[in-house]
């Protein structure tokens, strides 16, 4: 039951000393910049990256990953194994067992009974849960005591380590939380807003979009830490100035996702302040093609959902051809350097789940209009624009707002024009973008374009919760307040079963075939997602912050009650 380990790359720690800490909160205030501010502190109604890793700051799970992809205990005393009883033969049922004497953060005991609340909370069946995946295949929770939690699979599940493990998966305050179940979820403004937590932070002040104000857990179970009295996490702007804050001028301790050029990168490190964190795991930027009609001409409630296919994106040809065009190795160059990998995998890794498949790699530009061409997608009036029974290739590209982003958005669109694509470009405020506010057109959950680009990661070392969010049952709609994961809205039945088979399956050579196969569905069979870069993350952090350790498994600030202030 050994989790595969996972090797960080080259990932540059600064040095760690348990002597720095002497008292709680001696070390002042820390600054931390997520370009991409976050919209809400409650992972379960966000699976934007900024929402999760800034919540992380101030609700756990009953453990975690560390930076090579191990589990170790967080809230829990120890890690259950088949070898040390906490997992069945069968594998079937994991027990864990929390720490005794754990606070929350308004001084009320944390008790079982909060984790199998929360498990409620996300499986409700008249709610929207961003993070569904991770309580897939669980048959009931027990909790035969205060401090036992028991968690029963209906079938063997080789990775039980999902539910209550890493940030996507904290424990909620039953107390806090108990009247914001099904639809009331989103209401709950104060509870998603200012959750009550077991973290080292407590939020003092939000202002969405914008700003988190933290300071330190007086409950926190190690009384030494966290080193930092407050925390300072702000939001906007864009990856260059973010990184510029680290780097050149220093206003800012640490900065999240650097994602600049290797140009840039090499003219801001010279500066001296700071260097950056880079470590290669799961991110991959990718496009994902709308199996839905995002039409602004249907009714409201009905754009980019299942009761109406795309006109033209439904036709698995055209989709294979705008793949086809895309110079990925370009894209690598002129965006990430040695911090990206030209790949056409979802999961890049760990290396047995990863397909060998390198088809898409090269470009075949002149393929591709063959393809098109076959397929009755024709130029026939000569505008430049291929059509077929009346129907334009007519393309809206949305993404997040940055300058790599931009880059890629501007080359795309001219491989697609020499198509016979028409493209409209988008780009919309990260903050915005990867929000979870059901009320905004510019999700990337609601999806109101042809096609999009972004990047997302698993954590942990198996990527069974992430290949699930592509199970028809997880598609994002008016339902269930557009949380759904399965974000391009694909729906193959096989695929779902083989989701079930990978949920029962122990042997591990088996577990990743399955995978492979799955990820290629995806991938190399339907192109329904179109992968782009395997992405190194790349943060930055000052020669003054000690302590940042860069995971790419888990969140970013994994680790932040053992940051501290370089003197």
């Amino acid at each position: 039951m050994k989790l595969k380990t996972a090797l960080l790359g080259a990932a540059a720690a600064l040095a760690f000393a348990p002597a720095a800490f002497a008292e709680r909160g001696a070390d002042g205030n820390v600054n931390v910049l997520y370009w991409q501010a976050p919209s809400i502190l409650n992972p379960y109604l966000s699976s934007g990256t900024k929402d999760v890793e800034t919540a992380s700051l101030i609700l756990e799970g009953l453990a975690g990953f560390d930076e090579k992809g191990v589990v170790f205990p967080r809230l829990a005393e120890s890690v259950p194994t088949v070898e040390n009883g906490g997992i069945n033969a069968e594998l079937t049922q994991i027990t864990w067992k929390l720490k005794p004497g754990l606070l929350w953060s308004d001084g009320t005991p944390v008790t079982s009974a909060d984790a199998k609340f929360t498990y409620e909370y996300c499986t409700h069946p008249e709610g929207g849960c961003a993070q569904a995946a991770r309580y897939e295949g669980i048959s009931s929770i027990e909790t035969p005591d205060e401090l036992t939690v028991v968690i029963n699979f209906s079938a063997p599940k080789p990775n039980p380590y999902t539910a209550f493990v890493g940030g996507t998966s904290p424990i909620l305050q039953a107390a806090q939380f108990a009247n914001c179940l099904g639809a009331a979820a989103s209401t709950c403004t104060e509870q998603n807003f200012k959750p009550i937590g077991t973290g080292p932070f407590v939020v003092t002040d939000f202002k969405v979009n914008d700003v988190v104000t933290l300071a330190a857990n007086p409950n926190y179970r190690d009384p030494a830490k966290p080193a930092f009295a407050t925390m300072t996490v702000k939001g906007g702007g864009d990856a260059a100035a973010a990184a510029r804050a680290v780097l050149e001028t220093g206003e800012f301790d640490y900065a999240w996702n650097t994602q600049i050029n290797p140009e840039q990168q090499m003219q801001m490190a010279a500066a001296g302040k700071g260097v950056l964190l880079n470590g290669f795991g799961t991110l991959v930027e990718r496009i994902e093609m709308n199996m839905t009609n995002p039409s602004p001409d249907l009714p409201e409630g009905e754009r980019s959902t299942v009761k109406h296919p795309h006109p033209f994106l439904s036709d698995i040809n055209v989709r294979k051809a705008l793949s086809m065009a895309i110079d990925r190795q370009i894209l690598v160059d002129i965006g990430y350097g040695s911090a990206g990998r030209a790949t056409c995998n979802l999961v890049p890794a760990p290396e047995m789940f990863a397909s060998p498949n390198t088809d898409c790699i090269a470009q075949d530009m002149e393929g591709a209009k063959a393809l098109l061409e076959s397929s009755g997608w024709v130029d026939a009036d000569g505008d430049g624009v291929r059509e077929k029974d009346g129907m334009p290739l007519k393309i809206v590209y949305q993404t997040s707002t940055n300058p790599v982003r931009q880059d890629f958005q501007a080359v795309i669109k001219d491989w697609w024009t020499e198509l016979g694509v028409e493209v409209e470009l988008k780009n919309i405020d990260a903050s915005v973008f990867f929000g979870g506010d059901a009320g905004s057109p510019d999700t990337f959950q609601k999806f109101y374009a042809d096609v999009e680009m972004y990047a997302n990661n698993f954590d942990g070392t198996d990527p069974e919760p992430y290949l699930a969010q592509y199970k028809c049952d997880k598609i994002p709609g008016p339902d269930n307040q557009w949380q759904g994961e399965n974000i391009n809205r694909f729906c193959d039945p096989t695929y779902d079963a083989l989701v079930d088979e990978l949920s029962k399956t122990a042997d591990m050579a088996k577990r990743g075939e399955i995978a492979i196969r799955l990820n290629e569905m995806l991938t190399k069979d339907s192109y329904v997602v179109v992968p782009l870069v395997d992405r190194g993350r790349l943060s930055a952090a000052s020669n003054t912050l000690g302590g940042a350790v860069l995971n790419t498994w888990d969140t970013e600030l994994w680790n932040v009650q053992d940051w501290f202030r370089v003197k």
